[in-house]
């Protein structure tokens, strides 16, 4: 089930910069992602980790995101140490016949991938590693999923050129990450810094990663207050918020 969340402005309402707008009347069907927020709490104020995209890229070029990317069918064949809480993996389980799982991995292997940071624990993976995971498991870690908080799902409005269906989780730095490296530039991601939230709107963000920014606020500001992940997409009717 869905409650509709009254007051919340969308985060389409605003075409972002950049973009290239779908011009006939087809539109591509969405690609499911994933992407991790992590929210490192050993200074005054909260940081969340940000890069900076590359300007080659189609799809928001230039823009302040966080590190991310499209689901791999091999995603969900990684093997864990822990599973997602009961309560995440059943509001991952709306609307999708993947497995709840392959979207918190996808977010682990891209963040490894886009910033060299390891989300896990020490561990031996005996078998073979499933496809774009060798490296990962290379270090001698396993992922491990239980402190994964589900904080909302967007899909890309239809005008956009490229589209994506892509969950978003939290999970406190200190607690995911294997130990205290910092991030590096690749080819996918520059410019990677730690920053206050308040810092990160100064950016040149997307308009559903400021979203998420507010989203990240409430719920830091609020962790006992009981609110499930808000789901921004496109109906017939226009664009509409609902919470999970």
């Amino acid at each position: 089930m869905s409650e509709a969340v009254p007051g919340i402005k969308s985060a389409f309402d605003k075409e972002d910069e950049g973009d290239v707008v779908v011009t006939d009347q087809r539109s591509p069907r969405p690609k499911d992602a994933a992407t991790l927020i992590l929210v490192r709490r050993d200074a005054a104020t909260p940081r969340v980790l940000l890069g900076k995209r590359s300007g080659g890229h189609t799809f928001m070029p230039d823009k302040y995101v966080f590190p991310g990317g499209r689901v791999d069918p091999h995603d969900a064949r990684a093997p864990t140490l822990t599973p997602l809480s009961e309560p995440v993996a059943t509001k991952l389980a709306i609307g999708t016949r993947r497995a709840p799982h392959a979207f918190a991995l996808t977010a682990i292997r891209e963040t490894f991938e886009e910033t060299g940071l390891i989300v896990g624990r020490p561990g031996e993976h005996s078998g073979k590693a499933p496809q774009g995971w060798d490296r990962y498991y290379g270090e001698g870690v396993m992922p491990c999923l239980r402190s994964f908080e589900f904080i909302g799902r967007a899909i890309t409005p239809p005008y956009r050129p490229k589209r994506f269906d892509a969950r978003f989780f939290m999970a406190d730095a200190e607690d995911a990450l294997i130990d205290e490296r910092p991030p590096v530039d690749g080819a996918e991601l520059s410019d990677l810094q730690w920053v206050t939230l308040s810092d990160a709107l100064d950016l040149d963000l997307p308009s559903v990663t400021r979203f998420m920014l507010g989203e990240i606020g409430e719920r830091i500001a609020r962790p006992q207050a009981p609110k499930g992940p808000p789901f921004l997409r496109w109906t017939r009717n226009g664009h509409t918020t609902d919470r999970l």
